[in-house]
């Protein structure tokens, strides 16, 4: 099975990484030549020779096409999917945040959230400390993508109802990201009892905002999500950190921002979800 994978950071590059592992012929859509792909972690580390294309006028329609790019990176993935997208694709689209579809609009995608910690140390090379659960959505094409992975350490789950998913991965995002970001700080910041009631009040606030979007969530969901948060390695970071660490553009808008446009959407305040977003804003 041929599948190219656009957007090799940290998320791409893993699954990339892993697809190879399992014995997947993978082409990387880069805009730099890399002709190595290195994981590091305690168990099976990875380190392959690869295939990259820089230029889409090169690319030739395959099986499978993974878009990891950032959310707000999205519309770079045009002129690749023009090429790789055939009659017979099934598009998967690995991103944080709940508008997947929307994102890549008017090709039909199977979206994923993937639950890892993985930093990009330099293009090519990353560092995986924890977490290895891809969660699609049921859609046609998901279960032979989820096949795939067969042989990697990464878990596969298909998900019927892909919009509670998303929203339960997204208070992770919107509790973890901003707060690391800000302060500079890792996981160990959810031990300060201020930012850790911060945190808490922000996903009581996404939690009716999420519900009017259609996800099942609990009225427990915020403590679930700041009980996973608090018990995270404290040295593991957020990607959002991690691209304000290396002078990258943040994932504001596509996490913090898809809660106020649903918020708005319906009617319900999100006033907390609104200053983490101008603090983020302002961020040199």
């Amino acid at each position: 099975m041929s599948v190219a994978v656009i957007g090799v950071g940290a998320i791409g590059g893993l699954v990339a990484a892993e697809l190879l592992a399992a014995g997947a012929d993978v082409t990387l859509c880069t805009r730099s030549p890399l002709d190595r792909l290195v994981v590091e972690r305690d168990q099976h580390p990875r380190d392959f020779a690869t295939h990259a294309l820089t230029d889409p006028a090169h690319a030739e329609a395959v099986r499978f096409v993974v878009v990891a790019l950032k959310a707000q990176d999205s519309a770079s993935a045009a002129p690749w999917l023009a090429r790789l997208a055939g009659p017979d694709t099934t598009i998967v689209v690995i991103q944080n945040g709940v508008e997947h579809d929307a994102r890549l609009s008017p090709h039909a995608v199977v979206p994923a959230i993937i639950n890892t910690a993985v930093e990009r140390l330099a293009p090519g090379r990353l560092k995986h400390g924890s977490g290895d659960t891809l969660t699609l959505a049921d859609r046609p094409g998901a279960p032979e993508f989820a096949a795939l992975l067969d042989g990697s350490i990464i878990n596969t789950a298909l998900e019927t109802d892909f919009t509670t998913a998303a929203w339960r991965k997204l208070f992770a995002n919107l509790a973890g990201n901003p707060l690391t970001t800000i302060t500079q700080r890792r996981s160990e910041v959810f031990q300060v009892p201020e930012a850790y009631e911060l945190a808490r009040t922000v996903l009581e606030e996404a939690l009716p905002v999420g519900r009017a979007e259609g996800a099942q969530l609990s009225d427990d969901d915020p403590q679930r999500t700041m009980d996973f948060l608090s018990a995270l390695p404290p040295h593991v970071g957020s990607s959002m950190l991690y691209d304000r660490l290396n002078g990258r553009p943040l994932e504001i808008d596509p996490l913090v921002g898809a809660v106020i446009r649903a918020g708005r959407r319906h009617g319900l305040p999100t006033p907390r979800a609104e200053t983490l977003h101008a603090l983020l804003t302002a961020l040199p």
